[in-house]
């Protein structure tokens, strides 16, 4: 077994795998951001969104849901013309409405509450990349709890892979370097008002 998950090949995806992936993200601006990029990776590879990370946080103002919600025309114009994104109108388009999602999530439970009231039970390492589903019966309830709420562009499979994102399962196999450290986290991460987590 090698001393990191297959995927994770390379130094920049390398870091990733160490220091973010599968670690818990419980905050607001945190979720809203991963939730963002994983919708524009969507057809693409995890590393084009990584090396273009910083161009999306200055393009998005930081990913302060308040500040892109109030996004307009002309702010679509401007992200459709910067090179540093990836320039795809819909996904754009379903960044801004999402902040908007966000927002008006809060007089509720909050997206961090809500994302994590869908973390599924503990289950076994998986042992190879072969034995991670794409989609799961948890991704699918977030997925459509959150197009209920307004968000656009998070079917099933984009859910599930912000689930592993953001610690709501532990994906890394069995073997890997990193695999414990995020399970410790996991078992420790707070998140008011979530159903499954410490509080």
């Amino acid at each position: 077994m090698s001393d990191r998950c297959a995927w994770a090949a390379g130094e920049e995806l390398a870091a990733y795998h160490d220091e973010e992936w599968g670690r818990p993200v419980a905050d607001e601006r945190g979720l809203y951001e991963k939730l963002c990029l994983e919708a524009f990776q969507s057809g693409l590879s995890w590393l084009t969104i990584l090396r273009k990370r910083e161009g999306f946080r200055a393009a998005f103002a930081g990913f302060d849901p308040d500040a892109v919600a109030g996004f307009g025309a002309r702010d679509v114009a401007r992200l459709m013309a910067d090179a540093g994104i990836v320039r795809n109108r819909a996904k754009i388009d379903a960044a801004i409405a999402n902040a908007r999602a966000v927002v008006a999530l809060r007089e509720a439970e909050g997206l961090a509450a809500l994302a994590w009231s869908f973390r599924p039970p503990p289950r076994p390492a998986p042992r190879v990349l072969a034995d991670i589903p794409p989609v799961t019966p948890e991704s699918t309830a977030l997925a459509k709890a959150l197009k209920s709420r307004g968000f656009r562009f998070v079917g099933p499979t984009t859910a599930y892979a912000l689930m592993q994102a953001c610690g709501l399962v532990n994906d890394h196999v069995a073997g890997c370097v990193i695999r414990e450290q995020v399970e410790a986290e996991r078992a420790a991460v707070l998140v008011p008002g979530a159903v499954g987590t410490k509080t």
